[in-house]
């Protein structure tokens, strides 16, 4: 069993499947085997898994977000028994402080010599796969610390930066209606996440089948199947698929047609809704996170579907709405969509037909 801390960035390249069809095949087996094992438990949700496998399989992290009794944070702890690496579970609280999650200095005595020195007590962030559940609960300084550690991979305490081990995934949760008691993640934070999953509700059958299962005795338990290496073959498997510069161009449309500041048509929700777009990590991540949809559907190449399919969860969480699309019910989810229905695959002269006039 490997604990994942062998390898790395630079590593990756040395361990990663020279021919690009087994690399798929490869990335496809994994997300097949997974899955089977991860529905021992979970009942439905093949959306959401496959999006937090997306997320996982590009190195980034993903914000699960659903109303309370979804099994968001069993589905995440599932997911990381199928994978033979460090886990850690932080209960994200008001009073959760820095080094309770990042760790400590604390005075260590030699009782020989009677000498005495500060020793690093490694946190649970020290970990691969990182469950912060309900992150929102927690304040601003605590977030801030977690910031870092997503986006450098290194926390610094005392002065001194302290790696934390790869591969390294934070997989958030947070409940979308309970707002007493909890700090909002700022867009910096958000923008870190690669993916904003959003979990639903089962449908009635699906939700007999888990009342049989859960009030059975007894149940199945998924197995171990992935280790550390094998997750950093298949992140570097993933982005060898190769993407074509006009489906790379037809994600940046995506994305530059939201920021309104900019010259070009838009589409109308985006002049009249919009307060904020999204950044270059949007479309860097669009491409990344359509490379593993592809990869995982068995597919050799990026597509212009496989961009459309993941593109709710990668630009809902880096869009502002203003005043207006609250006093008129118009979410993120609402823009995003009128951007897939209206932005051009081809670029052209051509104006939108929603521009505004």
């Amino acid at each position: 069993m490997s604990d994942g801390s062998r390898g790395g960035p630079d590593q990756v390249g040395m361990v990663a499947p020279v021919d690009p069809v087994e690399a798929v095949a490869e990335v496809r087996r994994a997300a097949g085997r997974v899955r089977e094992e991860v529905h021992k438990v979970i009942v439905g949700q093949d959306e959401v898994l496959e999006q937090v496998l997306i997320a996982m399989f590009c190195g980034g992290h993903a914000v699960v977000e659903g109303v309370p009794g979804l099994a968001k944070t069993l589905l995440i702890s599932t997911i990381a028994q199928t994978l033979s690496l460090g886990f850690s579970r932080i209960q994200f609280t008001p009073d959760l402080m820095p080094s309770d999650m990042t760790g400590t200095e604390v005075i260590e005595e030699d009782k020989t010599t009677g000498s005495r020195e500060l020793r690093f007590v490694r946190g649970p962030i020290f970990s691969n796969v990182i469950l912060a559940d309900e992150i929102n609960r927690t304040p601003p300084k605590t977030q801030a610390a977690l910031l870092e550690a997503m986006q450098e991979r290194q926390v610094t305490v005392g002065g001194v930066q302290h790696k934390l081990p790869s591969p390294f995934f934070v997989l958030a949760t947070q409940n979308p209606i309970e707002q007493e008691g909890t700090y909002p993640l700022p867009e910096a934070q958000l923008d870190r996440f690669m993916l904003d999953v959003r979990i639903g509700y089962p449908s009635e059958e699906e939700e007999l089948d888990i009342v049989r299962r859960t009030t059975a005795t007894g149940g199945a338990r998924p197995q171990r199947i992935l280790s550390g290496d094998d997750c950093l073959r298949i992140q570097d498997a993933v982005r060898r698929v190769p993407v074509a510069d006009h489906v790379a161009r037809y994600a940046l449309r995506l994305v530059r047609a939201t920021r309104i500041k900019e010259p070009g048509p838009k589409p109308r929700k985006v002049v009249d809704y919009l307060r904020w777009g999204a950044g270059p990590r949007a479309s860097q991540f669009l491409v990344l996170a359509a490379k593993a949809k592809a990869a995982m559907a068995g597919d050799l190449q990026v597509t212009p579907d496989h961009l459309r399919a993941i593109a709710l969860p990668v630009l809902r969480h880096r869009i502002i709405t203003n005043f207006n699309a609250e006093a008129d019910g118009v979410g993120a989810d609402d823009i995003v969509r009128s951007l897939l229905e209206e932005v051009p695959l081809e670029s052209s002269s051509r104006t939108l037909d929603a521009v505004a006039r």
